[in-house]
């Protein structure tokens, strides 16, 4: 007899939303086909399938052990979220040549329905950071005697939606800092500023509406400035790893001395970003607005306000269901968004943020108090964009 050849194995999901993009959130049902075409017949003694979702961080480090010895240090960490595995065809064993219990499969294409829960409990939306990563898929092997397992392998995405109609996030963000120049003995005016913005929670294609006001009684020309900031932590054994990047910046008009600038809502525009991950005991990713003034030769005047990058948009009026999708289809055309250009690069955050600040800005803020399933179908694609973009620009600091 001739044996048959395999001649695809692929998988396909039963997606949940118009865009055909793979997405659930947790409690959500997973399904789909393992699709199988041969030619000729085949004998089978199994067809699996392992589901599993799992955080993983993962960095090294140089240490010097003396003056002539010097050793990398590994740091890993891994959640796992749910680790299912199914039967499709066959039986359990399946690491003998056995001819017992074999299925036979004729030539053709075949379909193999599979489906499994995801947990109720909340889970960590998908991300690729620069030391790690959360991952969701679905594994099918293919099992014959005599023959390597034929496998493949597909992710999924999974989002916890921050819903930003929460209190917590509505509230408005500000802050007022003032700096003193000196020089030797000479002391000039203080710059001050002032900046408000009219609350913490936004999604991605948003633009944040800046209130501010700066005023130069110095002797130098300043320049007020603006920018987004994402800050990726990663933690293993105790140490952790940040990984900051410039999500989008803005820069205004020069300001001589004795002048002041207003800005009546001067608009900063959020591109596709991965949303903020709160709830994951190993990776982080947070976000905060950055106003500042630029300060020739001196350290720069800046204030931090905290921002959340949330998946289902504000709705002033109407139901929550309704208002996400007027929202996505009136507001927004979330495939479309790109990086904007840069004109000029921005200070490094360890050029305006002390150790302490860096410090306080890390301590955990509270989970989001309100998950939805209902997520408008374009955000998939939209935020699915961001995890393919070109590696920006870090700067990293370790403690």
């Amino acid at each position: 007899m001739v044996l048959g050849k395999v001649k695809s194995l692929t998988i396909s999901f039963d997606c949940l939303n118009d865009s055909n993009v793979p997405v659930y959130s947790s409690g959500d049902t997973v399904s789909g086909r393992v699709n199988l075409e041969v030619t000729g017949e085949i004998r089978v003694k199994s067809l699996k399938i392992h589901a599993r979702g799992h955080a993983k961080v993962r960095w090294t480090e140089s240490r010097n052990a003396g003056s002539n010895t010097a050793y990398t240090q590994n740091y890993t960490e891994e959640v796992e979220y749910f680790n299912h595995k199914d039967i499709l065809i066959g039986h359990e064993r399946d690491d003998d040549n056995s001819e017992e219990g074999l299925h036979t499969i004729h030539s053709g294409r075949h379909e193999y329905a599979f489906s499994f829960e995801l947990p109720q409990t909340p889970l960590a939306t998908s991300f690729e950071g620069r030391h790690g990563s959360v991952r969701y898929w679905v594994k099918a092997e293919l099992h014959r005697p005599w023959f390597l397992p034929v496998k493949l392998k597909k992710e999924f995405t999974v989002f916890e939606h921050i819903d930003i109609n929460t209190p917590s996030l509505l509230s408005p963000q500000a802050g007022t800092k003032e700096k003193t120049l000196c020089c030797w003995f000479c002391t000039s005016g203080p710059i001050s500023l002032s900046a408000k913005i009219e609350r913490k929670g936004y999604t991605p294609g948003e633009s944040i509406q800046i209130f501010a006001e700066i005023e130069n009684c110095s002797s130098r020309v300043v320049v007020p400035k603006a920018a987004i900031y994402q800050t990726q932590a990663f933690y293993a054994k105790g140490k952790m790893k940040e990984v900051k990047q410039l999500v989008a910046n803005l820069r205004g008009e020069s300001l001589s001395s004795g002048k002041t600038e207003t800005w009546n809502g001067k608009q900063l525009k959020i591109p596709p970003v991965s949303p903020s991950i709160l709830d994951c005991s190993i990776i982080r990713v947070e976000y905060s607005l950055m106003v500042y003034v630029d300060i020739p030769g001196a350290m720069d005047l800046f204030l931090n306000l905290p921002l959340v990058i949330g998946t289902i948009p504000l709705h002033p009026f109407g139901s929550r269901t309704s208002s996400v999708s007027s929202q996505c289809s009136m507001n927004m055309n979330w495939l479309g968004l790109t990086l904007p250009e840069r004109p000029e690069a921005p200070p490094s955050y360890a050029e305006v943020v002390t150790e302490e600040q860096r410090q306080s800005s890390l301590a955990p803020i509270g989970a989001c108090e309100d998950f939805e399933r209902a997520l408008p179908g374009p955000l998939f694609a939209y935020i699915q964009e961001f995890r393919f973009l070109p590696p920006p620009l870090y700067s990293e600091v370790g403690t």
